[in-house]
């Protein structure tokens, strides 16, 4: 039956780490409507209708692209399965242009943050968000990420354990020994204070800080700072990271020998699953294309002497 097969394709995957909550309610949706047809094999024209019954066009997309992988991977065994249209309900939307910061920006980041005014609930608000957004900036962090680490995830030697990532990964970042020290400065105010969860940052209850609070927070001190006043969507939290990824990108290109190393060990460091994923960065930020394809010419010119 289509749900048995169904049931063997989540377990396979999740056993390579993925969580799949969202894809087997819907996958195990489709099975049922699937079923109530008398399909006993994924049909394109069965996915196609199921997937149109959602609302937006952003769920129609999402629900034929879960029948779309879960057809290929069944028709690998059984060519009576059909591959549906993937496209055909494709998002137009585009991945936003990140807001690269200047340091000087950064640096105003960090000023406004450090003069929040300490309140009830986060008495120790200043400190917080100063080492949350450092952190962030000078690492590459997720934000989810930095939210989600434990004082047990700073190993010895200068180096964080991210666990828990977007891709149910772990992986270890060094840090660099100005951001250590800011971690040993931010940690002897906490001992000092004291806190009941044993998160890195915390906020309201004395528990882990949110993702909503942390948004708000963020874009209060944009305003603050005076960042990009006449852009018509603000910098975000995560401009943090692709800045940093930005500036990694821009150090590679002045070591032209070295470049797909240093891509590799990058997107290794952002914890990227697919190195598709940091090469976008030369797409989004067409100055580091220039940059790398000046240095290339620069090392063919110098070859060919």
């Amino acid at each position: 039956m289509l749900i048995d097969d169904i049931e063997h394709y989540l377990a396979l995957r999740r056993s390579l780490g993925f969580k799949l909550d969202k894809v087997a309610m819907n996958l195990r949706a489709f099975a049922d409507f699937a079923t109530s047809r008398g399909d006993t094999h994924v049909r394109a024209a069965t996915a196609v209708e199921w997937s149109a019954m959602s609302g937006t066009r952003g769920q129609r997309c999402c629900r034929l692209g879960y029948t779309v992988r879960l057809a290929i991977f069944l028709r690998a065994a059984d060519p009576a399965h059909e591959v549906p249209p993937a496209r055909l309900f494709a998002d137009r939307k585009t991945r936003p242009i990140p807001y690269i910061y200047t340091p000087e920006e950064i640096a105003r980041i960090l000023d406004k943050a450090g003069q929040l005014r300490p309140n009830i609930i986060t008495p120790l608000r200043p400190q917080l968000y100063v080492t949350l957004f450092g952190l962030i900036a000078s690492t590459g962090l997720r934000a989810s990420e930095a939210l989600r680490l434990r004082l047990g995830d700073i190993l010895p030697g200068g180096v964080l354990r991210i666990a828990e990532t977007k891709f149910n990964k772990s992986r270890l970042v060094p840090l660099h020994g100005s951001v250590v020290a800011a971690l040993d400065r931010y940690l002897a105010v906490c001992r000092r204070v004291g806190t009941p969860d044993d998160h890195l940052f915390v906020g309201r209850g004395g528990k882990q800080l949110g993702f909503r609070a942390m948004q708000e927070t963020f874009a209060l001190v944009v305003r603050l700072a005076d960042i990009a006043p006449d852009r018509s969507r603000r910098p975000r939290i995560t401009d943090l990271r692709h800045t940093f990824a930005t500036r990694a990108l821009q150090e590679c290109a002045t070591i032209p020998q070295t470049v797909s190393r240093h891509f590799v060990a990058l997107s290794t460091y952002l914890g990227h699953t697919n190195i598709k994923h940091t090469y976008w960065y030369l797409q989004a930020i067409p100055e580091l294309m220039t940059d790398m394809a000046a240095q290339a010419e620069a090392l063919v010119a110098g070859r060919s002497r």
